[in-house]
C-alpha cells in the first residue's frame, strides 16, 4: 500500500466512523475486528429472548467482551445508563469468561467526564476485569494495520500513486465541467496560498496527506485548463469551490468536514480509482490556487 492509498483509506475510515450509527456501526466494527483478529474475534448477534447477552463481539485470546454504543446523538444520561447496564449485564452473562470489557463508541470528541468517572468506578469495583474504551483512535489503529485486499473489501478501491501518474485529460475534463456548471463565475482569487496553508487550517493528517498527493498532478490540471477552448473555465471552477467553501464555513463545518463536502461537490470519491484520482487532483490544485480554506497568516513584521 503506497502513501496515496493510505491517506485515502484513512479518509474513508473517518467518513464511515462519523456517519454509521446504531446497527450499521456495530456491523462495521465487527467486520473490522474480524479482519484485524482473524480466528480470534467472534462477532455476536442477538438470538432468542436473551438477545446478545450484552456482547457485540468476543476476543477469545484475552477474554474481551466488546459492547458498542453509536447513537445518532450522544446524551449523557443515556450514555451512563448504557455503560452501567451493559457492564453489569456482561458480568452476569459471561462470568469468568470475561477478563476484559471494552466500551466501543463513535464520538470523535471522546467521552464526557462523567462517563470517564463511571468507567473508573467500575475498574475499582471489579479489579479482576480490565475495563477500557475503544474509540476512533483504537479502531483506526486496527483498520490501518489491515492488508490492502482487506481495506478494498471494506471500502472499495482507491487511487494509488500509479493511478495519479496515469491520469490524463480524459479523467479531468468531466470533473472540471461538473464543477463549472454548479456555481456561476465571479471575481478571481486574490493571493496565492502560502506553504503553511495546511497547518493554518488545522486539517487532519489524512486530509493534508491526500492534498499533497493530489498535487503530484498539479501540472496536468494546469495544462488541461490552459488548453481548454473556454479560457474562463478555470475561474468558473474556482468560484464554484469558493462559494461552496464559504457556505460550509458559515454554518460551522469543521475543516475536515468541509474537505469531505468539497470532495462530494467535485464528484465524490466513488467509482473507478482513476476518477477518484481526478477528483483529488482537481481539489488539490484549487486548494493551492484559490480561496478554498484560509491562506496562512503572514508573519508579524519584527520591530526595528
Amino acid at each position: 500500500m503506497d502513501a496515496t492509498q493510505r491517506y485515502c483509506y484513512g479518509l474513508n475510515f473517518k467518513n464511515v466512523f462519523l456517519t454509521e450509527k446504531g446497527k450499521a456501526f456495530e456491523s462495521f466494527f465487527a467486520r473490522v475486528m474480524t479482519y484485524g483478529f482473524t480466528g480470534d474475534f467472534q462477532p455476536v448477534r442477538p438470538y432468542g429472548a436473551l438477545g446478545d447477552l450484552k456482547c457485540d463481539g468476543f476476543r477469545a485470546s484475552d477474554g474481551t467482551v466488546f459492547q458498542c454504543y453509536a447513537p445518532d446523538a450522544m446524551k449523557l444520561a443515556d450514555l451512563l445508563k448504557k455503560i452501567d447496564e451493559d457492564f453489569h449485564g456482561a458480568v452476569a452473562h459471561w462470568g469468568a469468561r470475561m477478563q476484559r470489557w471494552e466500551f466501543v463508541h463513535n464520538d470523535v470528541r471522546g467521552l464526557p467526564a462523567e462517563a470517564v468517572q463511571k468507567l473508573q468506578d467500575l475498574r475499582t469495583a471489579y479489579p479482576g476485569i480490565r475495563t477500557s474504551v475503544f474509540g476512533e483512535a483504537e479502531m483506526r489503529n486496527v483498520v490501518m494495520s489491515l492488508a490492502l485486499h482487506q481495506l478494498e473489501d471494506l471500502f472499495g478501491a482507491v487511487p494509488s500513486q500509479k493511478t495519479l501518474e496515469r491520469l490524463g485529460f480524459a479523467q479531468l475534463v468531466p470533473i472540471l465541467k461538473l464543477i463549472s456548471r454548479r456555481e456561476p463565475p465571479a471575481d478571481p482569487p486574490t493571493t496565492a496560498p502560502s506553504a503553511s496553508k495546511l497547518e493554518n487550517n488545522a486539517l487532519s493528517r489524512d486530509v493534508a496527506g491526500a492534498l499533497c498527493q493530489g498535487r503530484l498532478r498539479e501540472r496536468l490540471v494546469e495544462d488541461c485548463l490552459a488548453q481548454w477552448p473556454d479560457p474562463g473555465l478555470g475561474e468558473e471552477v474556482a468560484e464554484g469551490f469558493r462559494n461552496r467553501y464559504r457556505g460550509l464555513k458559515a454554518i460551522g463545518y469543521t475543516p475536515d468536514e468541509i474537505f469531505e463536502d468539497l470532495q462530494e461537490f467535485a464528484g465524490g470519491m466513488r467509482g473507478e480509482p482513476a476518477r477518484q484520482g481526478a477528483v483529488l487532483a482537481v481539489l488539490s490544485y484549487f486548494f493551492e490556487r484559490c480561496d478554498i480554506f484560509e491562506d496562512a497568516k503572514p508573519d508579524p513584521t519584527p520591530s526595528p
